[in-house]
């Protein structure tokens, strides 16, 4: 049985696929961003600080720059070069195109690369028609602003998308944010020389003095202005000729060029990435709306739950009229597997327990340090006390030996680094004296917290897992009762078949299987028990590894019980669904949420309002937190870890659903992965009662 769990050699290639994906994902993301919205300085045009130089200043609006020699031309006589900058737009475009085509006129669109990538059908269609095509940059950007590699990434980008749309580049350039000749001042004149150096011709505007008898190149907008103007000058054409500007200007070079094979897929490539990245925006744009309003969701359905659960605490318990109390014996079963730190610290707790008759039975799984030594000194001086041995099989081999041996009807089952609180077994049995109830879950306490982790754990603890089981309650949905500390019925532990090693999972395998077998679980919170949790990063992820991992194995093996009536029906439905939404399928969305939340932040709304989002899911948090503690009588002063458990904590949890996802799917086997003992449950506990005790507050309540 040992081989069981054998552990092969855990996936790697999902870790290589994520370090892949989420560099793509983000930079998808920062090139959508960068291309439809305006995040630096280059979106806006600096006032010109001095004139065109002279050579310059009565030019026409085609011009061709070469050092300082400045070559230009003008549209000849009779001639209307209709020009339309930005764009291609979906609504204006093929407009304008229809009205173009009804007057038989053809015209010169300068598109913005970003536009031609997001609707290359238009830039086909555009030039299938019999018009030019010209560059506006990709994004729209003021030259003049830009720095040299951006404008070089500008110019470079726009032909790639003209590239990838229609297999040609444009010689044609009209730069953003410009007019006449005249508006090519300041910084705009050293951008224009360079990019006429780079083989550029420059397109311009004629003044709107000018008439269309003299040739002239009109300059327009892709709007419903454009349109209005557009159709009035061609309604009244009076034998004006409206054409391109390569047509109306002898500009010595070709407006257009055919491209290389290799240039065309490297444009269709540009168009795709464009395309993946709003396919990124508008996905996750979704998701993230829906895991927000998941969240906070859950966390007030947790509240409304827990009160429930504080009004109705007398339904399964004593007190009420019809429940007794409980004083039969009760056997405790400890597993141990060299943890000669805390077994003495468990036995202690354990033998001080007000309620009397124990049958304490200590199963050694083949420890090789001092345990059974301790524990057989516990058996000499108590006869409550008993130890059995066993060769290393196992957690759950080792409780089911430990059955065998048990005489009483109620049986609690403990880690053997816990320590109880002296009522926790007397309070812990009581709610089986329901005859309905096979099983309760008692509240794990945190003992070690004193340093970050062991906080983090702590709010995980008390935030996460004890909200979780007021509503579980409540819902009639337990999912588990922890290995730490839970009492069953003897019988109903016989009825479902012992505890199972089908999973490593044990404990939420054994609940599943209780509820399934008609069974109700229920919470009881003042049955406290203190328990070490893992000190270093490396131990906690083999922990929860081993935890999320055996969950995931427990789910799929009680999934038909979605399907069931009755107890197990309620569970099925309601735990499982739970489960798979906020433990498995959130989790994994987790990076790629976290990479399009820093997107949102950069590039949609400001970070004012970014900031101001996260601090108020942060308050909502924190007052939720602030109540789960309240409820279990912990210092709330606690809470100022919580946010720093945001950005390093969270992250390693969702990590290890991924790594437990692909490790299940992948049918990787796992061993058991002992987490390493210091024997400090007990003094802490003892630490934080007294502090409690101090403060006035109930101890470790």
């Amino acid at each position: 049985m040992a081989a069981r769990h054998k552990q092969a050699r855990d996936p790697r290639a999902h870790w290589l696929l994520l370090c892949l994906t989420l560099p793509v994902l983000f930079g998808a993301l920062l090139f959508q961003g960068w291309t439809q919205n305006e995040v630096d300085g280059a979106k806006t045009k600096e006032p010109c600080t001095e004139p065109v130089p002279a050579a310059a200043a009565g030019a026409g609006p085609v011009l061709s720059v070469d050092g300082d020699r400045v070559r230009s031309a003008s549209m000849s006589p009779g001639t209307v070069a209709l020009t339309y900058d930005g764009g291609p737009d979906p609504r204006w475009t093929p407009r304008l195109l229809a009205l173009l085509r009804k007057h038989h006129a053809h015209a010169t669109f300068f598109l913005g690369g970003a536009k031609a990538a997001l609707y290359p059908d238009l830039v086909r269609r555009i030039r299938a028609e019999g018009h030019e095509i010209g560059s506006n940059t990709y994004t729209g950007a003021d030259l003049g602003t830009a720095s040299t590699a951006r404008t070089a990434l500008e110019l470079r980008l726009t032909q790639g998308a003209f590239a990838g749309a229609d297999g040609f580049r444009s010689t044609l350039l009209r730069m953003p944010m410009t007019t006449t000749a005249a508006t090519l001042c300041g910084a705009e004149w050293p951008a224009a020389r360079a990019a006429s150096a780079d083989g550029y011709l420059l397109v311009a505007a004629d003044a709107s003095g000018r008439k269309p008898a003299d040739g002239v190149v009109r300059q327009f907008s892709q709007t419903s202005l454009a349109y209005r103007e557009t159709e009035r000058l061609l309604a009244d054409r009076n034998a004006v000729r409206f054409t391109t500007i390569t047509e109306g200007v002898d500009t010595r070079v070709p407006g257009t060029t055919r491209v290389t094979a290799p240039e065309r897929w490297l444009g269709t490539g540009l168009i795709w990435f464009q395309k993946l990245g709003r396919g990124f925006v508008s996905a996750l744009t979704l998701v993230l709306t829906a895991a927000a309003v998941l969240g906070v969701l859950r966390l007030f359905v947790l509240v409304l739950f827990a009160r429930a659960h504080v009004r109705r605490l007398e339904r399964y318990r004593p007190g009420s009229p019809w429940l007794r109390e409980i004083h039969d014996p009760v056997a405790v079963l400890v597993p141990a597997y060299n943890e000669e730190a805390g077994i003495g610290g468990t036995l202690r707790s354990l033998l001080a327990s007000t309620h009397r008759q124990l049958q304490i039975i200590v199963i050694d799984d083949g420890s090789s340090d001092r345990t059974v030594e301790i524990a057989s000194e516990y058996a000499a001086r108590d006869p409550r006390v008993h130890v059995i041995c066993q060769p290393n099989a196992g957690k759950a081999a080792a409780l089911n030996h430990g059955l065998k041996y048990t005489r009483c009807p109620y049986v609690v089952m403990v880690d053997s680094d816990t320590v109880f609180e002296a009522d926790a077994i007397q309070r812990l049995i009581q709610p089986l004296a329901h005859p309905a109830v096979g099983a309760v879950s008692g509240n794990t306490k945190v003992g070690n917290r004193k340093r970050f982790l062991g906080r983090w754990q702590h709010l995980e603890y008390v935030f996460g897992f004890n909200l979780d089981r007021r509503m579980f309650e409540v819902l009639e949905c337990m999912t588990t009762v922890p290995g730490a500390i839970g009492a069953f019925r003897l019988d109903a532990l016989m009825g479902v078949g012992g505890l199972s090693e089908d999973t490593l999972a044990e404990d939420t395998d054994l609940t599943m299987a209780l509820w399934r077998a008609g069974w109700r679980v229920v919470y009881e919170e003042k049955a406290i028990a203190w328990t070490e949790v893992p000190t270093s990063l490396r131990q906690l992820w083999r922990q929860r590894y081993r935890w999320c991992y055996g969950t995931l194995q427990a789910m799929w093996k009680h999934r038909h019980a979605v399907v069931e009536v009755g107890p197990a029906g309620r569970f099925g439905r309601r735990g499982l669904s739970y489960l798979l939404l906020f433990q498995v399928l959130l989790p994994l969305l987790a990076p790629v949420i976290d990479v399009f939340m820093l997107y949102s932040a950069l590039f949609t709304g400001t970070p004012v309002q970014s900031v101001a989002t996260w601090l108020g899911f942060l308050a909502v948090q924190t007052a939720v937190a602030a109540y789960a503690l309240r409820l279990d009588g912990e210092r709330r002063r606690t809470l100022w870890a919580l946010p720093f458990q945001l950005f390093v904590y969270r992250q390693l949890m969702y990590l290890v659903v991924i790594q437990s996802v692909v490790a299940f799917v992948g049918g990787s086997r796992l061993k058991w992965q002992r987490m390493h003992r210091s024997g400090t449950a007990a003094a802490a506990a003892q630490h934080i009662g007294k502090a409690a005790d101090a403060s006035g507050l109930p101890a470790a309540r």
